[in-house]
């Protein structure tokens, strides 16, 4: 069988791979019923229902044919690099690196920088909307996660708070 849309054939294999790897996480923890739901019932359903996405995208992908065939083009690497270093960044930011001695910057020192690294994976940056974009989503998360949900993460940097 020939694939007749390259996009729509590997979205719907990641979906797919993604969805087995959510359901199979899930079976460590009490799936439970319906009734009665354990912590593994939400992830292990939102894994099966993602995986049967995959299945009917990729079927679609072997059946209608598209004008173009929806070639997939070279890889983007420098947005791929700007976007895991972002979030990479934003992780060692958030909880530091205990191993070799580096404190927590916090929660808004991570936005900022998660938001800048990650905005320059664009090529139409412009340092301004990051900023506010940035501004945004600190107040966001701020209210969210430490305000709302009462969250003991650290929010500012250790030589701020003392």
């Amino acid at each position: 069988m020939k694939i007749k849309s390259q996009k729509d054939f590997y979205s719907g294999v990641l979906f797919m791979v993604v969805g087995i790897g959510f359901a199979w996480g899930a079976t460590r923890y009490e799936i439970g019923v319906g009734s009665n739901m354990g912590p593994g019932y939400f992830p292990f359903m939102l894994g099966v229902l993602i995986a049967a996405l995959g299945v009917i995208i990729t079927i679609k992908a072997l059946i209608i044919k598209n004008e173009d065939g929806d070639k997939i083009g070279p890889w983007a690497w420098k947005p791929l690099a700007y976007i895991l270093g972002a979030n990479l960044a934003f992780g060692v930011l958030v909880g530091g690196l205990p191993s070799i001695r580096l404190p927590a910057a916090g929660l808004i020192a991570g936005i900022y920088i998660l938001t800048l690294i990650a905005s320059l994976a664009s090529h139409a940056f412009k340092i301004r909307q990051a900023m506010i974009l940035a501004t945004i989503l600190a107040v966001g998360s701020y209210l969210a996660f430490i305000v709302l949900l009462k969250l003991n993460i650290s929010v500012w940097p250790a030589f701020i708070t003392g």
